[in-house]
């Protein structure tokens, strides 16, 4: 079990810095800084619907990879799930039964119909927050895969009324202020925070609007994009925007990137020239699932 425990260095590093970030600096955003008004994203989403991968074969084969990146980056912990739209029947996606990401293999993955109900669990237990990735894709025919994480980072930015914005390229993608979703609005004064029905997960989508994120108050976010490869390189920078404005914050002003500088970055390139941060990212997680191995029976 020792194995299972020891984690790598630059792993160990880099949660330790977006814990330590959250914690030491979210209170200057309570006290030192004027809430910003939220407002919905008015850019465009994709140029075309055309799906990157052509078989759900691929889109699968990818989501695993995505489980083991997203953990292997800090997205995502024992928590957070990935999903992805199927290519064959468009009104069902793909996700893993409720399974620790970084353990998730091809073999536990379920087919969901469009109502979010699974169709080949076989005694699996499904994510209870499959609502999120249904819900989002009814409302959203360009979504071709959903991210839902508990990124520490992005929390402050969902309480304290203080917009996360983006402040670096590699996070144009971003809306000049993410939406924020409180589910007291819709199931009123409750004793969870969870998406669990279709209502709450339309609720939901409905906030996202055409954005490529909304925060959750109190809980993370959920993050879309137009294959899987963009919504792990999103889920990825909007967690890494997030931690740099926070430590931009007590600074003093700040100036974010403006309209015209975010349009510039097309959903076609964000990924960079032959997708090569997914690339790496992905030999990083082969190299930690190797080890994991063992644990990963379904």
């Amino acid at each position: 079990m020792r194995e299972f425990e020891e984690t790598s260095a630059p792993q160990v590093k880099r949660r330790a810095f977006l814990s330590g970030i959250a914690r030491t600096t979210a209170a200057s955003l309570l006290s030192a800084v004027p809430s910003v008004p939220q407002q919905e994203e008015t850019r465009s989403p994709s140029p075309s619907n055309k799906p990157f991968e052509t078989t759900d074969e691929e889109r699968v084969d990818d989501l695993v990879t995505a489980n083991h990146i997203l953990f292997q980056q800090g997205v995502v912990d024992g928590f957070g799930h990935v999903s992805v739209r199927s290519v064959a029947k468009p009104s069902h996606f793909f996700m893993s039964w409720n399974k620790a990401p970084a353990l998730v293999t091809k073999d536990d993955m379920l087919e969901f119909d469009q109502d979010s109900t699974p169709l080949n669990a076989n005694g699996r237990f499904p994510y209870g927050e499959r609502f999120i990735h249904g819900e989002i894709y009814r409302a959203r025919p360009d979504v071709q895969a959903v991210v839902h994480s508990h990124s520490p980072a992005v929390i402050p930015f969902g309480v304290t009324g203080v917009a996360l914005r983006p402040i670096m390229h590699l996070a144009g993608f971003l809306p000049q202020y993410v939406p924020v979703f409180d589910i007291r609005n819709v199931s009123g004064e409750n004793n969870r925070m969870t998406v669990n029905t279709n209502e709450e997960g339309a609720a939901l989508a409905k906030v996202l609007g055409k954005s490529p994120v909304a925060l959750m108050r109190g809980h993370g976010d959920a993050v879309v994009g137009p294959s899987v490869k963009h919504a792990v390189y999103r889920a990825i920078y909007i967690q890494v925007n997030a931690q740099i404005q926070l430590q931009a914050l007590p600074l003093g002003q700040i100036t974010f990137l403006n309209p015209m500088e975010g349009a510039n970055v097309d959903v076609s390139n964000e990924m960079g020239g032959g997708h090569k941060a997914w690339e790496i990212w992905k030999a990083e997680a082969m190299a930690n699932s190797a080890r994991l191995a063992p644990y990963m029976k379904a």
